[in-house]
């Protein structure tokens, strides 16, 4: 896992509990998950690091704050469904989504020090994209995840971009740059993933929430896979004309 030299690792506490301590207007939210998708995402990250380790990011989003409710809430780009209901695209969550620990098991908080103003314009800007409908692109993704693969491609338009779409750490950089707040200069917007947003080089303070058995997990995830391709390997050489 990535770090800067402002970053507090938190381990005695539930995802509840970190996120009422740390939570707060205009932070940014990432998270792992567990599902395929999620660690899928974390695997392709890989690309970004020296030494070639997985990256602990699959998702972020921006901390709106307290309502009336007396609930967080945060903008994201995310595909949910509920019973029969499919919500795919920019949109408003209680933070309650995340307390669960067993779909979320990795959770991070970046604080960039905001003054007053930059909050609200970043919360403006995302409260105008979730009613335009902004949509989740699954096709922007897959354009993000080759050029993962070809560092030459990161800097330029998306393969596959297309109007009217973002998805999560796409979203969270536009609105950053609305606000002229750069996360990561130099890279295409629509090529900004999740540990991009957590590696960037502004002065913030950061808290990650890092639990042993989830981090057991992953490592023994890995090491399963790569037992997997090596026995791959030895039963399927490849000829000398491949």
């Amino acid at each position: 896992m990535h770090a800067t030299p402002g970053t507090t690792f938190v381990t005695d506490a539930s995802n509840r509990e970190f996120l009422e301590r740390y939570a707060a207007p205009g932070r940014i939210g990432l998270c792992g998950g567990t599902t395929i998708v999620d660690k899928a995402i974390c695997r392709a990250e890989r690309h970004l690091d020296d030494q070639g380790q997985w990256s602990c990011w699959s998702h972020a989003f921006l901390f709106q704050g307290k309502r009336q409710d007396g609930q967080h809430w945060v903008i994201e780009s995310d595909l949910q469904v509920h019973r029969k209901h499919i919500q795919l695209g920019v949109q408003e969550n209680r933070i309650t989504k995340y307390h669960d620990e067993k779909l979320y098991s990795v959770l991070g908080v970046l604080d960039l020090g905001l003054a007053e103003g930059q909050v609200s314009e970043l919360i403006r800007t995302g409260l105008d994209l979730v009613a335009d409908r902004t949509r989740y692109s699954l096709r922007e993704l897959v354009g993000t995840l080759i050029a993962l693969k070809r560092t030459n491609l990161r800097a330029r338009e998306n393969l596959f971009a297309r109007e009217s779409s973002m998805f999560c750490s796409a979203l969270v950089h536009h609105l950053f740059r609305k606000t002229g707040i750069d996360l990561a200069p130099g890279l295409e917007l629509k090529h900004t993933t999740p540990e991009d947003i957590a590696r960037t080089r502004l002065p913030h303070t950061s808290w990650i929430l890092k639990r042993e058995a989830a981090q057991s997990k992953l490592h023994g995830l890995k090491s399963r896979l790569k037992a997997r391709a090596r026995l791959h390997r030895m039963r399927h050489p490849r000829s000398d004309g491949d």
